[in-house]
């Protein structure tokens, strides 16, 4: 929990639950509908709490995932760990990249309604196989629901630090509400061109309300804090970059902005596992992968300019078997 700072009671999450889930303004879309009667908004999701999948993962940075994660390493110290992130996928997104490699369950199109108490025994399942964390994956649009479900792990013992894993098309104002419960921010900055958010993600306005999000997550969790003996994150934030092929300017210009804004006080992924799939087929600026010049060239600029807190990815990481399944395991 923040320093200096207190969880919201159960009582105050249920009647903001109410609130929000009534009249829905809690990502910047503010869709204005009535979830809790069954309308859906942008994210394609009612009130009821529905999820794809929860399991160990070990795809992730090795400080989330453990040493045998996602093949990424320090750009200037390896870090070391052990067994896998305790992830829960949730099912629909505020943003629907076109070319998300989730589309599945960023489309609803897989996982099952739970209940928030049904989440709490999800997450202490996940302790009790040895996770390194847990890992909340797109919770944008569930937020309050998440919240209550923590509270409740919280009190019968889940001590894992939470990660929250997001696209960063998120209200700020929403995010306050998580001070004290979420340990480790996991934020994408996927675009600093509003060109490229629009075609992409449908959102213009992306660079300027993920910069926001990400300064509140910041300033709820601070910098760093890996343990020793183990090589974890136990607070902090990482942003993801995912370079899109031919896109290497812009992503020069978010990794400029993240440095320029807070130096060593965060980590900086910069990954190239981008799969081209099959819903951007008709998409030829999309219909490849990245080639290794491109990364390389992307990963020089960083290195030139003085990033030493990141990871890159080694090898080649896109690649549809590094997609889970999302078959309600876990659940």
């Amino acid at each position: 929990m923040a320093s200096g700072t207190t969880a919201f009671s159960n009582n105050n999450a249920d009647v903001w639950l109410r609130d929000v889930m009534s009249d829905c303004v809690l990502c910047p879309r503010a869709c204005h509908v009535n979830r809790l009667a069954g309308q859906t908004g942008y994210c394609g999701q009612t009130a009821e709490l529905m999820a794809a999948r929860a399991s160990l993962h070990y795809w992730e940075e090795p400080c989330i995932s453990g040493i045998s994660g996602s093949g990424t390493v320090g750009i200037t110290n390896a870090l070391s760990g052990t067994t896998g992130s305790g992830t829960v996928f949730f099912s629909g997104c505020n943003l629907r990249c076109v070319f998300c490699q989730n589309h599945n369950i960023a489309l609803g199109k897989a996982g099952r309604v739970i209940t928030p108490k049904h989440l709490v025994e999800i997450f202490l399942n996940l302790q009790e196989q040895g996770a390194n964390n847990i890992n909340l994956v797109t919770p944008t649009h569930f937020l309050p629901q998440i919240a209550i479900a923590l509270e409740q792990a919280k009190c019968r013992g889940l001590h894992l630090p939470i990660v929250y894993n997001t696209g960063s098309y998120e209200s700020a104002d929403a995010l306050r509400h998580l001070e004290g419960l979420v340990d480790i921010y996991l934020p994408d900055l996927k675009y600093l061109s509003a060109e490229l958010s629009t075609a992409y993600s449908h959102a213009p306005d992306y660079f300027e309300i993920a910069c926001a999000a990400i300064a509140e997550m910041y300033r709820q969790v601070g910098d760093p804090v890996i343990c020793a003996d183990t090589g974890l994150m136990q607070r902090g934030v990482i942003v993801r970059h995912l370079l899109l092929p031919g896109q290497t300017k812009d992503s020069k210009k978010i990794l400029r902005y993240l440095h320029e804004t807070y130096g060593d006080h965060i980590y900086i992924s910069i990954m190239n596992q981008y799969t081209p799939l099959s819903q951007v087929a008709g998409i030829e600026a999309l219909n490849r992968t990245v080639t290794q010049q491109e990364y390389d060239r992307v990963l020089r600029f960083a290195e030139r300019i003085g990033i030493e807190r990141g990871f890159r990815q080694e090898g080649s990481a896109a690649s549809e078997s590094f997609i889970p399944e999302f078959d309600e395991r876990g659940l």
